[in-house]
C-alpha cells in the first residue's frame, strides 16, 4: 500500500505561494516570488535528494503540473530532470485532458477521493504531492495525507496563498523528524497523530 506524502515549502506565516521564482505564481499581485531561494544549502539539498530517490509517483494539482512542466522536462543542469521525467505522474485536474504533454503523465478527473484512495492501495511506493496546494487542501478533510515533509523558512510575507485552510477544522499532527539547515530554515516529517 502506498502512501501519500506533502513536500512543500512554507514561510513561518504558512504561505506556500511561489518559493522557487519570481514569475512562477503571481495570482493576486503576489510579488515575493522566488522567496525560498536563500535559506537553500547542502543540508535542505541531500534532505530532498532523499525523497527525490525513493520509488514512487508524483501527484499533482493543474496548476503545479503546467509550471513543472514549463520548467523541467528541458533543463540538464540538474540531477532531478531525468528523474522528474521518468517518474509516473498523476495530475488532478477538470480542465486538462489526455494525452498530457509530459512523458509519464495519467490524468485523474473524476471522483478524484475515490479514485485517489484506489491509487494508494494499487501503488507499492509513494505518491508525493509538491506544490498543489488546491489539491492538498481537498484532501485534507478526507483523511488521505499520511505525511506531511514541510520545509520552514525563517520569513514572514505576510500574503500570498497559504498551504492549509482556514476552516475551522483541527488536524492534529505529530512529529516524527526534523532537520536543521545551515541558512536557518527546518525540515520537519509530520504524520497525522
Amino acid at each position: 500500500m502506498g502512501r501519500i506524502i506533502v513536500t512543500n515549502n512554507v514561510s513561518l506565516d504558512g504561505v506556500m505561494q511561489a518559493p522557487a521564482r519570481p514569475d512562477e505564481d503571481t495570482r493576486g499581485g503576489f510579488t515575493q516570488g522566488g522567496w525560498a531561494n536563500a535559506t537553500q544549502d547542502g543540508v535542505l539539498a541531500a534532505e530532498m535528494g532523499k525523497g527525490m530517490s525513493g520509488s514512487g509517483a508524483l501527484l499533482f494539482g493543474r496548476r503545479t503540473y503546467e509550471d513543472f512542466y514549463q520548467v523541467w522536462p528541458n533543463r540538464s543542469d540538474n540531477p532531478y530532470t531525468e528523474v522528474l521525467n521518468n517518474t509516473q505522474k498523476y495530475v488532478v485536474s477538470t480542465t486538462l485532458t489526455e494525452p498530457l504533454p509530459w512523458q509519464n503523465s495519467t490524468l485523474i478527473s473524476n471522483d478524484v477521493v475515490a479514485t485517489l484512495a484506489k491509487l494508494k492501495d494499487r501503488e507499492s511506493g509513494d505518491l508525493v504531492i509538491l506544490g498543489s496546494g488546491a489539491l492538498i487542501r481537498s484532501l485534507l478533510p478526507h483523511g488521505l495525507i499520511d505525511e506531511f515533509v514541510l520545509i520552514t523558512h525563517p520569513l514572514l510575507l505576510g500574503t500570498g496563498q497559504r498551504l492549509f485552510p482556514s476552516d475551522g477544522n483541527l488536524v492534529r499532527l505529530e512529529l516524527v523528524r526534523s532537520v536543521p539547515t545551515t541558512k536557518g530554515a527546518l525540515v520537519a516529517y509530520y504524520r497525522p497523530a
